[in-house]
Protein backbone atom coordinates (compact mmCIF):
# COMPACT_ATOMS: atom_id res chain seq x y z
CA UNK A 1 0.00 0.00 0.00
CA UNK A 2 1.18 3.67 -0.75
CA UNK A 3 -0.17 7.31 0.27
CA UNK A 4 -0.95 8.37 -3.58
CA UNK A 5 1.65 11.51 -4.72
CA UNK A 6 -2.22 13.04 -6.23
CA UNK A 7 -5.53 12.46 -4.67
CA UNK A 8 -7.34 9.70 -5.98
CA UNK A 9 -10.88 9.88 -4.64
CA UNK A 10 -14.11 7.72 -4.66
CA UNK A 11 -17.80 9.72 -5.81
CA UNK A 12 -20.54 8.35 -5.04
CA UNK A 13 -24.12 8.72 -6.52
CA UNK A 14 -27.81 7.19 -6.53
CA UNK A 15 -30.17 7.01 -8.95
CA UNK A 16 -33.85 5.06 -8.99
CA UNK A 17 -33.08 2.25 -11.20
CA UNK A 18 -30.34 -0.11 -11.98
CA UNK A 19 -30.70 1.49 -15.50
CA UNK A 20 -29.75 4.75 -14.83
CA UNK A 21 -27.09 3.79 -12.49
CA UNK A 22 -25.19 2.03 -15.08
CA UNK A 23 -25.54 4.32 -17.35
CA UNK A 24 -24.16 7.19 -15.63
CA UNK A 25 -21.09 4.45 -14.51
CA UNK A 26 -20.54 3.82 -18.43
CA UNK A 27 -20.65 7.35 -19.39
CA UNK A 28 -18.32 8.53 -16.83
CA UNK A 29 -15.79 5.98 -17.58
CA UNK A 30 -16.24 5.76 -21.09
CA UNK A 31 -15.70 9.64 -20.77
CA UNK A 32 -12.47 9.01 -18.92
CA UNK A 33 -13.80 11.05 -16.12
CA UNK A 34 -13.67 7.87 -13.80
CA UNK A 35 -11.64 4.72 -14.31
CA UNK A 36 -14.47 2.60 -12.64
CA UNK A 37 -18.07 2.51 -12.02
CA UNK A 38 -19.52 -0.21 -9.51
CA UNK A 39 -23.19 -0.05 -8.99
CA UNK A 40 -25.22 -1.84 -6.57
CA UNK A 41 -28.68 -1.43 -4.66
CA UNK A 42 -30.89 -1.83 -4.73
CA UNK A 43 -30.24 0.64 -1.15
CA UNK A 44 -32.81 2.16 0.83
CA UNK A 45 -33.26 5.65 0.95
CA UNK A 46 -34.32 7.77 4.01
CA UNK A 47 -34.09 11.81 3.22
CA UNK A 48 -35.62 14.61 3.63
CA UNK A 49 -37.31 16.41 0.51
CA UNK A 50 -39.79 19.20 0.25
CA UNK A 51 -40.78 19.29 3.98
CA UNK A 52 -41.37 15.66 4.01
CA UNK A 53 -39.47 12.61 5.10
CA UNK A 54 -39.42 9.99 2.16
CA UNK A 55 -38.30 6.75 1.82
CA UNK A 56 -37.01 5.39 -1.89
CA UNK A 57 -35.11 2.00 -3.64
CA UNK A 58 -32.16 3.60 -5.21
CA UNK A 59 -29.05 1.99 -6.59
CA UNK A 60 -25.46 3.82 -6.17
CA UNK A 61 -22.87 3.98 -8.26
CA UNK A 62 -19.59 4.68 -6.61
CA UNK A 63 -16.90 6.01 -9.41
CA UNK A 64 -12.88 6.25 -8.91
CA UNK A 65 -11.03 8.89 -10.27
CA UNK A 66 -8.27 11.45 -9.65
CA UNK A 67 -8.78 15.64 -8.34
CA UNK A 68 -8.03 16.63 -11.44
CA UNK A 69 -10.80 14.92 -12.90
CA UNK A 70 -13.39 15.68 -10.46
CA UNK A 71 -14.85 18.54 -11.60
CA UNK A 72 -15.11 17.47 -15.14
CA UNK A 73 -17.12 14.47 -13.24
CA UNK A 74 -19.42 16.27 -11.32
CA UNK A 75 -20.02 18.04 -14.49
CA UNK A 76 -21.29 15.18 -15.98
CA UNK A 77 -23.26 13.66 -13.47
CA UNK A 78 -25.19 16.91 -13.14
CA UNK A 79 -25.75 17.52 -16.74
CA UNK A 80 -26.39 13.51 -16.93
CA UNK A 81 -29.10 13.04 -14.06
CA UNK A 82 -32.45 13.11 -13.93
CA UNK A 83 -32.58 13.90 -10.02
CA UNK A 84 -33.69 17.94 -9.62
CA UNK A 85 -30.51 17.33 -6.75
CA UNK A 86 -28.50 14.83 -7.32
CA UNK A 87 -26.23 13.43 -4.79
CA UNK A 88 -22.61 13.35 -5.84
CA UNK A 89 -20.00 13.19 -2.69
CA UNK A 90 -16.17 13.08 -2.90
CA UNK A 91 -14.08 11.09 -0.45
CA UNK A 92 -10.26 10.72 -0.72
CA UNK A 93 -8.53 7.62 -0.78
CA UNK A 94 -5.93 7.91 1.98
CA UNK A 95 -3.90 4.55 0.76
CA UNK A 96 -3.95 2.02 -2.17
CA UNK A 97 -1.85 -0.06 -4.24
CA UNK A 98 0.69 1.42 -6.32
CA UNK A 99 -0.30 -0.54 -9.03
CA UNK A 100 -4.03 0.34 -8.39
CA UNK A 101 -3.16 4.15 -8.21
CA UNK A 102 -0.81 3.51 -11.18
CA UNK A 103 -4.09 1.89 -13.10
CA UNK A 104 -6.49 4.89 -11.80
CA UNK A 105 -4.03 8.00 -13.43
CA UNK A 106 -3.65 5.75 -16.87
CA UNK A 107 -7.34 5.28 -17.55
CA UNK A 108 -8.62 8.62 -16.07
CA UNK A 109 -5.72 10.66 -18.56
CA UNK A 110 -6.82 11.92 -21.82
CA UNK A 111 -4.25 12.58 -24.30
Amino acid sequence: MTTPAFTALTVLTTTDSREKAEALARGAVEARLAACGQVSGPVTSVYHWQHAVETAEEWQVLLKTTEARYQALEDHLLAAHDYETPEVIATPVVRASAAYLAWLVGETTVA
